[in-house]
């Protein structure tokens, strides 16, 4: 029985914020889609400023389940500025966490408001989140020959026209690294050294398409590009080899004790234009990206594992940046599901804001 009750405690840590998060989804759509009309005959500046902040709201409320609520340390390493910056973010990509991971760093600069993603097409079949994504400023890429880079360009150059502040992240390893898919990794491996390129461990080999044309994009408004590399401490297994990173659950779970991030900020100058020379930047960054994982994860000696080199910071985020917007969502729905006209509001924001963000994304996205 007290076994019984311990697993049940175990999953209700991740249920309640799994609740809140999706239960709120359509509070926020609805005070979304109102500013949407309403700022229909505005310029797109006014609109995006007041969407980033909206999204800051919802995102803020993330971070609070993610960060206050799990008490996960947060560890940096590098050089992560203060001040908010237009950016690309380039990080590795092994857990359905590591777009959050973009929002711990972005809070620390007041552009938490700012984060955009390149997503992988698949995504914008989300239940409201697919649709909204892409109007908030992400942008959704296949893969390989399907790539449509002039629709990629088109829409950062929007963007760019309105004065849009950019937190860009990508993963350009395309997939998550997971351990034990050996064939995905061999795969990898093969491509790098089909390619004349050195072969990585710990990370996948990078693909330049989507960075390329980001930066190429953007490289007038551009300052700077975050090379960012994440370890979830605890990813072993019990003889010491890597296993897969949390999954969101696990991470609400608690069961991931530390984050280590590294930063490196990169200024565009020392960036190569052209893509063949940027490929090779690109897998050179992956490389030392590879060998900070190595040192993490497989170093000889037992005090240089579980971290990376240099000094790191213990960056702990208030509850004063996170709370109000858990309450504010939170109080919002529920005076919604109070009513039954409200309830019946709600419901219908699933279905039929599911319907048209779906319909809506098959045409544009």
């Amino acid at each position: 029985m007290l076994l019984s009750l311990v697993l049940h405690m175990h999953s209700v840590r991740c249920v309640l914020p799994a609740a809140v998060l999706l239960g709120t989804a359509p509070t926020y759509v609805l005070a979304w889609g109102a500013w949407r009309l309403l700022s229909a005959l505005l310029p797109s500046r006014f609109y995006q400023a007041v969407d980033d902040r909206l999204y800051c709201v919802y995102q803020s409320m993330v971070l609070f389940f993610f960060e206050n609520y799990t008490g996960v340390q947060i560890l940096l390493y590098g050089d992560l500025p203060k001040n908010k910056e237009n950016v690309i973010y380039l990080a590795n990509h092994q857990s359905t966490v590591d777009w959050i991971i973009a929002d711990i760093l972005a809070v620390r600069q007041n552009a938490l408001g700012h984060v955009r993603y390149v997503l992988k097409d698949g995504l914008k079949w989300l239940p409201l989140y697919g649709c909204y994504f892409s109007q908030h400023g992400g942008i959704y890429v296949k893969r390989s020959a399907k790539f449509n880079e002039n629709q990629m360009r088109k829409k950062l150059q929007r963007y760019i026209n309105a004065g849009t502040p950019m937190y860009l992240v990508i993963f350009p390893e395309g997939t998550r690294y997971n351990p034990e898919l050996t064939k995905v990794i061999s795969a990898s491996q093969a491509f790098a050294a089909q390619e004349g390129l050195p072969v990585l461990k710990h990370v996948l080999t990078p693909r330049i398409k989507a960075t390329h044309v980001a930066f190429d994009s953007m490289k007038d408004y551009l300052d700077a590009v975050y090379d960012v590399t994440v370890a979830f401490e605890g990813s072993v297994d019990d003889k010491g080899q890597r296993k897969e990173a949390p999954s969101m659950a696990e991470f609400l779970c608690k069961e991931c004790p530390k984050i280590h991030i590294h930063i490196d900020r990169i200024d565009k100058k020392n960036i190569p234009e052209e893509q063949v020379s940027m490929k090779r930047w690109l897998h050179e960054r992956f490389e030392i990206k590879d060998k900070l994982l190595i040192e993490f994860y497989d170093s000889p000696d037992p005090e240089r594992r579980n971290k990376f080199p240099g000094e790191s910071v213990n960056s702990k985020l208030s509850l004063k940046k996170t709370l109000p917007s858990f309450l504010i969502l939170s109080g919002l729905t529920a005076g919604l599901l109070m009513t039954e006209a409200g309830r019946k509001l709600y419901v219908k924001t699933w279905i039929y804001g599911t319907l048209i963000g779906c319909l809506w994304v098959s045409i544009k996205a």
